[in-house]
């Protein structure tokens, strides 16, 4: 399941940094994360790194795109095979 930011961001600037796919960017209002990118941080660590730092816990799991674990697996293991 790729991760969602709520429209309650308070564009702290806290999530992007953590993110070791680079999938959270700027949006017009507020900072959204990129499906194509967003692994829920498998791969890297044990929990999404932005849900950890999130002040004001604006980040869900988006019921939109759901996706097995094993699926973040194999989306984690072709962002990394991409990069070179």
């Amino acid at each position: 399941m790729s991760l969602k930011i709520l429209d309650t961001c308070v564009n702290c600037d806290v999530c992007e940094p953590v993110c070791p796919n680079k999938a959270i960017s700027l949006g017009e209002e507020y900072y959204v994360i990129d499906p194509a990118l967003c692994t829920e941080c498998v791969g890297h660590h044990d929990e999404p790194q932005c849900v950890v730092v999130c002040p004001v816990e604006c980040i869900i799991i988006d019921p939109a795109r759901t996706e097995t674990r094993g699926q973040l697996e194999d989306k984690y293991k072709h962002l990394m095979e991409a990069k070179g």
